[in-house]
Order: C-alpha cells, then structure tokens, then sequence
C-alpha cells in the first residue's frame, strides 16, 4: 500500500486544493520515508526538519484562509546540494565549505520557493558536481536503491535516489554531461535536461557557455512539466535567458497532461543505440532495442538514423576543461590539496590545451548544432539509451572501460548524453523497465530546437502507454529491504574521494 509520499505531485497539489490533504501530512510523509529509508541510500545529506515543519504550517495556514495558491503550494521538495539555499548548508560537496551557509537562494531555487514548495533538505552529489558518482569525502556516497553496491549516477545522483525511494515528490538538479539524465536513468525515474537559457542561473561561471543548465526531476512526466513550469524564467543576469515563442511550457502544464498515445501518430521517430560515437555496451544495445521496438508502432514513421556528431568528445573535452579551468584554477593553485582527483583533473587538463584549441571545439560545436538543425527537418524526434551503460559498483570512481573498450577520460562514458548537450536540444530521461540485470533502464527522448514542451508530450505519451504493462512501467525499489539494509555510512570507503 502506498503512503503519502509516494503520490505524484499533481495528485498532493489537487488535493491541498480541495483540503483533503495538509501540506503538514504531506510533509510528515516524506519526513517519515527519509528517516526509514535515507540510512541505506544518503540520498538527503543535509535535513531542514524545523524550516520545513514552519513552511509547510505555513502553507496550511494560507490554505485555510482561502488565500490564492502557487502552482507549487505546500508541495515537499528536495535541492541539490550544489544550488545555493538561504540559510540551508550547501556544500558542494567540496572540503572548503563544508559549513558554508549561503545567505541567499540561488535564482532557480527562489522560484520554487517563491511557487509555494517546501524545502526539505539537500542531495549528494560529486564534489562541484565533478563526474556521475555522487560521492565525496564531506557527506560521502550515495548508493543505487535498487542495489546498494552500485552507483546512483550523478551528479544529481542523491536528488534521482530520494524521488526513487519516495522521500520528497519533486527534487532539483543540474546537468552538463547528463547530470539531470545520468541518475534518472539509473534509479527510474525522469530528468529533463531543457533548451539553454529556459532555466536561468545567475551563478553559471561562463555565462556565454551553453553546456551546462538547471532542471527539474520528478517521478512522472506531469510532475517534471509541473516542476519545469516554475523554473523557466527570464532573468537578466544570466546572458543566455531567453524565452521560447510560441512554447507553453511557462505558464501551467496541465494543458498538455494526459497525453494519449494517439498522440504521436503524426510524428516521425529516428532511432539510435550511440549516435554513431558513444562507446554503448553490447547489454544496453540488446535492451534499447526491445523498448525501440516497443516505442516504434507508436509514432508516424520509425528508422534507425542519427544527426552527424563528428568530434564531439574532443569539442566536449574542451568545454568542459574550460568552464572547470574558470571555476577552480585560483584553487588550484593555491590550495590543491582541497580539491578532488576530478577536479583537478579537469583544471590541468584545461591547462594543457590552448586558444587554437578553445577556437576549433567552438567552431565544431556550431557544426554540429547546425547537423541537428538539418536532421530535425526529416524527423520531430530522436530516441536513445540514455546511458551507455547499466549501473557499476559505486567503488569504482567510473568505468575505465565498457565491453573490454578502455574510455577515454572519466566522462567518456556519458557521451550518451552530452552529444544533445552540444547540439543545445532538450532531452529527458524516461523510465522503462529495467535491463538484463534488473537495473532501471531509462529512454532518452530528445526534441528539436526548442522543443521542450514537444519532449514533454511525447514522454508522457509513452508513459502513459506503457503504464500497465509490468515490464516496461517505472520500476519502484525494494523499500522493505532498504529499511532493513545496514546503513551505508558503516561500509568501508564511504568518505572516501572515489
């Protein structure tokens, strides 16, 4: 039987609305799966249990006096633990600010709180969201809930494990190489990582670069929309917000939401296992195509094709270099050995590369953004895995090779995700079933230029045909076993850098 908590946040905001449920239930819900559950995964690092026991009386107060309520009113939910929160601890997950306590949310969080959510507490995530296994010596590693040696992605690793496991409805994370869509895939549940710009962050460190943005993470696809409503924004302090004629995503969702299968009959589908670089493993090749086949008959048209990414790991290798190298290089030099293996990785990497080279990875990532602008005139959609690879044991910093194959850097294995990230195309994660191992399997969905209210529609679709069949519906974890499990912070290695 299913608890509060586990209700979708469409449903808890119908139901504040008509008073038949309180923000404070829902709240002692979700306050009651994290004491039970969080243990075995440290999903939820940081716990605001007085701020969100006021907020959420709050909120109950202002539904009692009839006053107007905010799309998010009442509703619990989780950040991540590299977004700034006012009188919260952020960490970073870095050593420097272990107590460090922002004075301030940082822009995408005051909007949810501004809509009417109850911040709870923070999520794990890789030192300065450094690589996709969320640990890090200051609050330690997050564990996969559906098998606790394996590694829960990132880095918003510890906001996909906390929806995963029932502990807050809605949750926040962030995405360079996947990191909205990297632990969506790997706990069941969904990440959209949206068009540059919808999501405005003042505090991006490049904020001409295109490769990094905030998004939402949800438990279904109306409740990532639901989330998504709130965060886009326009905000002048981030150079790349913008707003998107004709796209409703801004305004309430609901307009969109069921969406039938029927649906997608008008739309033409290109399907691709590694768009045509990304080292997949044979096993999530076998399982892309049963959910291909599966997806195929829905849509207008189906054929195995994919937009030309030519250099797209070196072009991502250097951007990525780039906006680590602008972050961290002062501590770098000052204080190295405050900074973690990835991250300085990831600064001397960027030392070693030059203008000429800055120059070339810019002008390729404009020649495979205007590929996928050709591309997307014979097709509305792409589908892929949105991993290359089923969750590996979270000891493992990242997997040095897949099928035999040494990967070329330690994000390599994310080339899955980050061949939109360069194109600038919104892309989800969607939940289908679970692989060969019995580890969740995510469906990457991606859209044309601008097209994130059309991803939303067609993940909803597929959701919603698939949502009674047992085997390609949202795998939900073991949660009697995750109550009963020894708690994670007992394992040797849990503080460890990785």
């Amino acid at each position: 039987m299913s608890d509060i908590c586990d209700l979708p946040a469409t449903e808890l905001t119908r139901r504040i609305r008509d008073k038949s449920l309180s923000p404070v239930e829902i709240l002692e819900s979700c306050l009651a799966r994290i004491a039970r559950v969080n243990p075995a995964v440290n999903a939820v690092i940081t716990l605001d249990e007085a701020g969100a026991r006021k907020a959420a009386k709050e909120a109950e107060a202002k539904v009692m006096r009839g006053e107007e309520l905010p799309a998010l009113h009442g509703l619990p939910i989780a950040i991540k633990d590299t977004e700034d929160t006012a009188g919260l601890r952020t960490t970073y997950g870095s050593p420097m600010f272990r107590d460090h306590v922002p004075t301030a949310d940082v822009g995408p969080v005051a909007r949810l709180r501004a809509a009417g959510a109850v911040i709870v507490g923070k999520t794990n995530t890789p030192e300065w969201a450094a690589g996709a296994n969320s640990r890090n010596p200051v609050n330690g590693i997050t564990a996969n809930p559906f098998d606790l040696t394996k590694s829960a992605a990132g880095s918003s690793g510890g906001s996909g494990v906390a929806l995963a496991c029932g502990m807050v409805p809605l949750a926040s994370g962030s995405d360079t190489g996947g990191s909205l869509r990297n632990p969506a895939a790997f706990n069941g549940i969904v990440g959209l990582r949206p068009s540059y710009g919808l999501v405005p962050n003042e505090k991006r460190g490049q904020g001409w670069s295109s490769i990094s943005t905030n998004g939402p993470m949800a438990r279904d696809v109306a409740d990532t929309a639901l989330m998504l409503s709130v965060m886009a924004s326009d905000d002048a302090r981030d150079p790349l917000a913008y707003s998107l004629p004709g796209e409703a995503v801004r305004g309430v969702p609901s307009r969109y939401f069921p969406c039938a299968p029927e649906a997608l009959k008008g739309l033409r589908v290109a399907v691709t296992e590694d768009f045509g670089f990304a080292p997949t493993e044979r096993h999530i090749r076998r399982v892309f195509r049963t959910r291909a086949a599966a997806v195929a008959p829905l849509f207008a048209a189906a054929e195995e094709a994919t937009p030309d990414c030519t250099g797209a790991d070196d072009t991502f290798a250097v951007l990525r270099a780039a906006m680590f190298l602008s972050m961290h290089e002062g501590n770098y030099r000052t204080r190295p050995e405050m900074l973690g293996p990835l991250v300085r990785a990831n600064v001397e990497e960027g030392l070693g590369y030059t203008l000429s080279d800055y120059a070339r990875a810019g002008s390729t990532q404009t020649k495979i953004y205007r590929a996928w602008q050709q591309f997307f005139t014979k097709h509305d959609i792409i589908i892929a895995p949105a991993i290359t690879l089923s969750p590996r044991p979270w000891a493992e910093s990242y997997p040095a090779e897949i099928d035999g194959q040494p990967t070329r850097s330690y994000f390599h294995w994310l080339a899955m995700a980050y061949a939109p990230t360069l194109a600038g195309h919104p892309a989800i994660s969607l939940p289908m079933g679970v692989d060969e191992l019995g580890m969740p399997f995510g469906l990457q969905i991606v859209g044309p230029r601008g097209g994130d209210a059309l991803v939303l529609r067609v993940a909803a679709a597929i959701e919603a045909a698939f949502a009674n069949d047992a085997a390609l519906r949202r795998p939900v974890p073991d949660l009697e076993a995750l109550a009963a499990a020894r708690p994670i912070a007992e394992v040797p290695g849990f503080y460890d850098w990785g």
